[in-house]
């Protein structure tokens, strides 16, 4: 996955499309992220013992194949690439504007 925790993106698919926001929680295996603040469900939890019940509100995770990231420049979702710098380090590069991501 080409997308880490902290990183801004842009949903382009489902029911929160056209929001952003950043990446929380990534899981690369399941090929799933969480956005903070986005996508966010209940879970309702019962009375134990002397506790009331409560109900929860948590961020569930996307599909990664939903979310583009953002470019911090032009500030413009886009795809990735990836360069190998003169010191041998692999970076992500924006393929709009050719900046490096952080």
């Amino acid at each position: 996955m080409n997308i880490r925790t902290g990183d801004n993106v842009k949903v382009i698919a489902g029911r929160e499309k056209g929001k952003s926001g950043k990446v929380t929680q990534v899981f690369p295996k399941e090929e799933r992220l969480v956005v903070e603040h986005l996508n966010v469900r209940t879970r309702h939890l019962p009375a134990r013992g002397s506790s009331k019940g409560q109900r929860v509100e948590f961020s569930a995770p996307f599909a990664a194949a939903n979310v583009m990231l953002v470019c911090p420049k032009c500030s413009a979702p886009t795809r990735t690439g990836r360069v190998e710098l003169a010191d041998g380090k692999k970076v992500r590069v924006c393929k709009k504007c050719k900046e490096q991501f952080a």
